[in-house]
């Protein structure tokens, strides 16, 4: 049997070179790229077809920050496809990313520059808004568009003849100082987009306590510092450009530092060639790359619990409750159910 791959945010950087990997190891399977650009989602899948002639690649228009587009392309989905066997949610946005260049130049010259290129903790800080659905917009795009798309395709995710993989693409930046189940779409933070990675980290969990038992799995994935066009939005780009060789150099030193999409992609790649079932629930699989450059996948244990990982889980599926009433014109407030 033919395997079935949803990719969100397939047409550029990770998600992009994740499906080229993905077509080189099994040049059969029917890859599905979901995207909310059209255009730019028809000229990656034109690329993998220079590469791989004979692939079966389709597309699916989906902003997962939209809620209504998330039913619409759940729903079109159903109806080209009877199974899907891997679910990458790999869409994400980090929105108007603002430095602190204080904390930025200490930190460039002090024995904490790594640490601060991975994680950006206390480096940056972003400014969300509210979506047409009455969610925060980071909130919506990283988090709960995909949560309700795992809903929406649950006939195809749970059948008892095969076991299924969702993977969450979450960060080095998932971190639990900035998330509040008081403020799950993090309304009075400035760390949104830390905020909704960690609660993915908290989500995968949750999916796995409720879901292993109809063959659904769920693991996380941690690129390490990659440079796409989310990372490059964070700096003026004369600014890569002279801080790149300084990034390479530490490279030698560090794994973490993966740079390029395909390095990025290790992870999720390595997760393709496993056995959902034999995956560990509490841990985040991190894509390193050696300092001469070879790619390998480790696991390193979450900074998550269970008790909180379940309170999400319940918090989401009240908004989910809410946001459907909202979506058939219910008068109801999504803001009270944060």
């Amino acid at each position: 049997m033919k395997k079935v791959v949803l990719v969100t945010g397939a047409n550029s950087g990770i998600g992009l070179a994740l499906c080229e990997r993905l077509l080189s190891q099994d040049a059969q399977l029917q890859l599905c790229l979901a995207c909310r650009n059209m255009q730019r989602a028809e000229a990656a899948r034109q690329a993998l077809l220079v590469s791989h002639p004979q692939a079966q690649v389709t597309l699916l228009h989906l902003d997962v920050g939209n809620m209504r587009s998330v039913l619409r392309a759940a729903e079109e989905f159903k109806q080209k496809y009877n199974r899907l066997d891997y679910l990458y949610l790999n869409a994400g946005i980090m929105p108007n990313p603002r430095v602190d260049h204080k904390a930025f130049y200490k930190g460039l010259f002090s024995s904490n520059v790594v640490h601060m290129f991975a994680t950006g903790e206390g480096l940056l800080t972003q400014e969300d808004k509210v979506t047409p659905n009455g969610l925060q917009e980071v909130f919506a795009t990283n988090l709960f568009g995909h949560f309700l798309l795992v809903r929406e395709l649950e006939p195809l995710l749970c059948q008892m003849d095969h076991n299924s993989l969702v993977i969450w693409t979450s960060s080095s930046n998932a971190r639990r100082s900035a998330f509040s189940l008081d403020d799950i779409q993090h309304q009075k933070g400035r760390e949104p987009y830390s905020s909704s990675k960690y609660a993915s980290d908290l989500l995968s969990l949750a999916l796995n306590r409720h879901y292993n038992n109809r063959g659904l799995y769920s693991s996380v994935i941690c690129p390490g510092l990659v440079m796409t066009y989310l990372t490059y939005g964070i700096l003026p780009s004369f600014f890569w450009t002279l801080i790149m060789p300084i990034m390479w150099l530490i490279r030698i030193f560090t794994n973490t530092f993966t740079l390029s999409p395909y390095n990025g992609a290790d992870a999720l790649f390595w997760l393709f060639m496993q056995k959902p079932e034999s995956l560990d629930p509490m841990a985040k699989y991190h894509s390193l790359t050696s300092g001469l450059g070879n790619n390998y996948t480790q696991p390193h244990k979450m900074d998550i619990d269970e008790n909180m990982s379940e309170a999400l889980y319940v918090k989401l599926l009240e908004l989910e409750d809410t946001v459907r009433k909202k979506l058939r014109g219910e008068d109801v407030d999504i803001k009270a159910k944060n």
